[in-house]
């Protein structure tokens, strides 16, 4: 996959991906991630950005001029082109797995009170991650490519793990623990000790269950539940 990412600041950018899953999906080729500074496309010598919004308001808006130039200059118009905004469609699993499998995908981060709304016109798809304002484009565009390299086939070098988050079957992800057996007085349920892989794996979906109904009971109502599951959801009721 290709990713280019456009932003006010660069630097930011770059420090994240030097990090973690990304780095090392990007040493096996799996992901290639270039940062295009916007600023670098002013046409005046002070390479200014950003103006006063037509018919007044508070705050500065982006200029359309850099970022068309930008687009214009790395050959981007033909990528997936997203604009990060609190006014898209908001970020979620089934929208990080989609968007995994296309091959470039081009980010617009915002600054300021926003972007000229020439340049939004022609994005294909606003994406927001969550019903609040940031006021650096940069940081939600470090949620979005997180988000969705995990699920490039490899990136985590376990083919499971993206399978067992949260999320990935419609629940929550189960409880995780791992040495010591005993911390505290706090013990690891027996049946993770077992060995019994069958039951382990009753039990992780039980809790599954559990927890999700307890903190995103409105995800139940997307699954299919089987009678045993609906008995269990019931019991907690009472």
């Amino acid at each position: 996959m290709k990713i280019d990412v456009l932003t006010l600041f660069p630097e930011v950018v770059q420090a994240y991906l030097k990090e973690s899953i990304i780095r090392r999906a990007a040493e096996r080729n799996l992901v290639h991630i270039d940062v295009i500074n916007i600023r670098d496309y002013s046409n005046d010598k002070h390479n200014t950005v950003d103006d006063s919004p037509y018919g007044g308001g508070p705050g500065m808006v982006m200029k359309p001029e850099p970022i068309f130039e930008a687009f214009d200059q790395n050959n981007l118009w033909k990528g997936k082109k997203i604009f990060l905004s609190p006014q898209g469609k908001t970020l979620n699993h089934n929208l990080a797995v989609n968007l995994s499998e296309e091959a470039h995908l081009v980010i617009l981060c915002g600054h300021y009170e926003g972007i000229d709304q020439r340049v939004i016109d022609k994005m294909d798809l606003e994406i927001s991650i969550g019903d609040y304002v940031i006021s650096n484009g940069a940081v939600a565009a470090m949620v979005l490519i997180d988000a969705v390299a995990r699920h490039i086939p490899n990136a985590l070098g376990n083919s499971e793990s993206a399978e067992e988050d949260s999320f990935a079957n419609g629940l929550l992800e189960y409880p995780q623990y791992t040495r010591p057996e005993e911390y505290r007085g706090m013990k690891v349920p027996e049946i993770l000790l077992s060995g019994n892989h069958k039951e382990i794996r009753k039990w992780r979906r039980k809790q599954s269950i559990i927890k999700t109904y307890q903190r995103r009971p409105e995800l139940l109502e997307k699954i299919s539940l089987s009678d045993e599951e609906k008995r269990i959801i019931k019991e907690i009721k009472h």
